[in-house]
């Protein structure tokens, strides 16, 4: 019967170990594996911690609307229509000391739909400010309106460099198919999105 040496018994040891460490640092385990992330639950009005940096971010008020306008006032803007409705969401975020991850904003609900916001206008976005710096804005997400039960908006990080991170998932307050209808029914003709205003943090 043929004997291993102890050399040989450490050298197969070290490859499993070397296969182990490489499986936990795959891409699959460091670019976006949601076993990854602690989801961050908040409302309409409270201010979330984002991804432990610091900074906060608050949902300040939603509205629904048919059309949306952008708010630089020039003379060839038109309101842009949709099939569906839009849905503004306004926010205040406020930038700690550091440097937050990027997030894509999207809205999710309990059909499982996800919506990304509209690319028209150019100021409906959402970010942080500059260090010690807050800043107010407005979002713009085109919807189905037979598809809202349990609207949520989802900031999900980039998290190119973390393997640990959180999100944070505001409830937008659409329990129900009904109380989505009515909010669809008294939707707003129009919306202008403006400019994000940035302000010393308080």
């Amino acid at each position: 019967m043929k004997l291993y040496r102890p050399a040989t018994i450490l050298v197969g040891l070290l490859f499993i170990l070397i296969g182990g460490v490489a499986r936990l640092a795959g891409p699959d385990q460091v670019y976006g594996d949601d076993s990854n992330l602690k989801v961050v639950h908040g409302t309409i009005g409270e201010a979330l911690p984002y991804a432990g940096s610091g900074s906060t971010i608050k949902v300040t008020r939603i509205k629904f609307a048919r059309k949306i306008l952008s708010g630089d006032g020039g003379s060839d803007d038109k309101p842009i229509d949709t099939n569906g409705i839009f849905v503004a969401v306004e926010w205040d975020a406020v930038r700690g000391v550091k440097d937050p991850d990027t997030f894509t904003p999207t809205l999710i609900t309990d059909g499982d739909s996800v919506y990304e916001k509209v690319s028209d206008p150019n100021e409906s976005d959402m970010s942080f400010p500059d260090a010690g710096f807050a800043s107010t804005g407005a979002i713009v997400f085109e919807v189905n309106p037979t598809d809202l039960k349990g609207l949520t908006l989802r900031l999900k990080p980039s998290m190119l460099w973390n393997v640990y991170n959180s999100e944070v998932r505001v409830d937008l307050g659409v329990p129900t198919e009904d109380i989505a209808q009515q909010m669809v029914d008294h939707a707003d003709d129009q919306y202008v999105v403006n400019d994000s205003v940035t302000r010393v943090a308080s």
